[in-house]
């Protein structure tokens, strides 16, 4: 009994709370109604309706200032400046190249002696130059150079004949130009990834090993020595110039060496000094990545080499004094031929302004 009079008084408690809930949301919906009612107006928003009587609607105007000659308009925030295209004396893929570029003009002075600590001891050749907004032109950096500039490029040749940069030449080289934008308060530069630029550079080292050919035939003499004063008149007599490397030299009709004649012994060829100079031998050397016509320039130097030896009665032989006859000159020149090919399918024009730079000592 007395638990069933328990349960029906739960069951009425339950049933007073339903009732208070309930009625406290309709007077909260009763109140939202009524105070949505006290703020709604009837006016109508000319902002948001068309015009009466005409056919368009009508422009809305923004605020902003005015003077007497109509409203003032402001220009656009300026977009953010691309770095001008590699200087034509660079190359993506012969050198590492970063940007700098500096808010107010630098001194390219300034640049030059900044660059010249940071970056000194670098193995291989850096170029600087600097972006000419007048004359949109790059201008190569050095010790007279002078204006200033907003952009800046430096390059790290990759290659060489001595191989190509390593690791520590790429610290060196990137921490350095960071070092010289920190010091002008230049914009944060971009610099290269180390294990892209160490690959590529290993890549191009290695196919420039592979075409990387000097051909030379030697005039040897088969009894009397060869006299220096003769050598030098039959030289110049042969279109050749002696430079200042003891060599004799034959160029080209832009001044470019085809290739050179040595002495076979170790003593250089001297102006003033080859009328005292006699010698066993002759060499004739061709740098095939240097020569624009490699073929040409070889036929030349056979050509050559048959004179010399024809009028100091010697003979042309190989390195392993071996006759040098029609068969192996032949050979030879389908050789040359080949690897100026190769060259040529790279981008890197053999005698190329590019050759030159990958193919130095």
């Amino acid at each position: 009994m007395d638990s069933e009079l328990q349960i029906a008084l739960i069951g009425a408690g339950i049933a007073v709370v339903v009732l208070i809930v309930a009625y406290n949301k309709w007077q909260e919906r009763k109140h939202r109604r009524e105070a949505e009612r006290a703020f709604r107006s009837e006016h109508r928003d000319v902002l948001l309706e068309p015009q009466v009587g005409g056919s368009t609607t009508a422009e809305r105007r923004e605020p902003g200032l005015a003077d007497e000659d109509g409203p003032r308009r402001f220009n656009e925030a300026p977009l953010k400046r691309s770095a001008p295209s590699l200087p034509d004396l660079l190359d993506a893929r012969a050198d590492c190249v970063i940007h700098l570029e500096v808010i107010e003009p630098l001194e390219m002075q300034r640049l030059w002696q900044l660059q010249s600590e940071y970056l000194a001891g670098l193995g291989k050749p850096v170029r600087w130059f600097g972006f000419d907004d007048t004359q949109n032109q790059w201008h190569a950096l050095g010790p007279e150079r002078t204006g200033a500039c907003h952009w800046f490029c430096a390059g790290l040749q990759l290659v060489d004949r001595q191989g190509s940069i390593g690791e520590a030449d790429f610290m060196r080289f990137t921490g350095g130009v960071q070092r010289v934008a920190d010091a002008v308060m230049a914009l944060p530069p971009g610099l290269p990834l180390r294990a892209e630029t160490l690959r590529n550079a290993a890549e191009l080292d290695r196919f420039c090993a592979d075409v990387d050919v000097q051909i030379g035939v030697n005039v040897v003499a088969r009894e009397r020595q060869f006299e220096g004063a003769e050598v030098q008149r039959l030289a110049e007599q042969l279109g050749l110039g002696l430079a200042g490397d003891g060599s004799f030299h034959a160029v080209d009709d832009g001044g470019a060496t085809l290739f050179t004649l040595s002495n076979l012994e170790p003593e250089l060829f001297v102006e003033g000094g080859m009328a005292r100079l006699v010698t066993r031998g002759l060499t004739l050397v061709i740098d095939v990545p240097h020569v624009a016509d490699g073929v040409a320039a070889f036929d030349r130097l056979m050509r050559t080499a048959s004179d010399l030896a024809e009028r100091l009665e010697g003979s042309v032989v190989d390195d392993n004094r071996t006759p040098f006859g029609t068969d192996a000159a032949a050979l030879i020149r389908a050789q040359v031929e080949q690897f100026q090919q190769r060259m040529d399918g790279r981008g890197i024009s053999a005698g190329g302004r590019l050759a030159q730079r990958l193919f130095s000592a």
